[in-house]
């Protein structure tokens, strides 16, 4: 069915909106390790220490006219900035239309996407997933699974969600313990065992198929990419791996591919 002009706005309204929310989330990324404050001071040249005018903050627009340098000293701006941007803008039009627009299901992709890849840049460079993150993730998601029940009257999907988040977070707090009491160190960072609990409980409302593909998909992801990166010498057996970035792009393909994953298992049982 062709999309009405309605539809094409929205997704354009999405996509546009997705930008604004990456711009956002660059200075979560920037700011929230370091421990400071994401509304003040202004943002900030962080070579010349110039305050960013707006007009030079707009996303990926500044950027490419600016040709990714300070317009006061002139100091290379880094490409993740646009990059972030454009992924959290990529990430809520699919999402939008994965779960056919403006629905329940999509607000909470679209928010649990959006500090998945905060999460995610934050592991890869620093290797730790910050509680003031995780922490406000988690709460957000409990106002909206119940503000979505209430406004669907699917309160199952609530029990649905609650449960998997108290299961996810007990599953990976076992893998932790037991994998620590067996080699004798850490096998998993208590962040992966809190950020499981946020995957439980954005994609327990979702449905259960979700939590346990997104998981899966997730500790596959982590394990193939690490034994590539050991394989390439890029990584040694005892370095640490930023599985949070495995477990966020687990949660993006689980919400992709449960739903069919899920029939083709189920039809085989028939």
């Amino acid at each position: 069915m062709p999309a009405t002009t309605a539809d094409t706005l929205a997704l354009v309204l999405v996509g546009v909106l997705g930008l604004v929310v990456g711009s956002f989330l660059n200075v979560v990324i920037a700011r929230v390790p370091a421990g400071e404050s994401i509304v003040a001071p202004p943002s900030a040249c962080p070579e010349c220490k110039t305050e960013i005018k707006p007009y030079d903050n707009i996303p990926v627009l500044s950027y490419l006219i600016l040709r990714g340098r300070c317009r006061s000293c002139g100091a290379r701006i880094s490409v993740q900035y646009p990059l972030v941007e454009v992924g959290c803008a990529a990430l809520w039009i699919v999402v939008f239309l994965r779960f056919d627009g403006l629905t329940w299901s999509f607000v909470l992709a679209a928010v649990l996407l959006a500090s998945l890849l905060a999460l995610a840049v934050v592991d890869a460079q620093t290797f730790r997933l910050p509680n003031a993150i995780t922490y406000t993730t988690f709460v957000m998601g409990l106002v909206l699974v119940v503000t979505a029940s209430a406004a669907t009257g699917e309160w199952n999907r609530l029990r649905d969600a609650v449960i998997s988040a108290g299961a996810a977070f007990l599953l990976f707090w076992l893998i932790a313990a037991v994998g620590g009491a067996a080699f004798g160190e850490d096998a998993m960072g208590f962040g992966d065992v809190k950020l499981a609990a946020v995957l439980g409980l954005y994609l327990g409302w979702l449905g259960p198929r979700f939590v346990v593909i997104g998981l899966f998909l997730g500790f596959l992801v982590g394990a193939v990419a690490g034994i590539a990166l050991r394989a390439a010498g890029r990584k040694k057996k005892r370095d640490p791996i930023p599985f949070g970035v495995f477990l966020a792009i687990g949660a993006f393909l689980g919400m992709l591919v449960a739903d069919p994953i899920a029939d083709l298992y189920l039809s085989g049982l028939h």
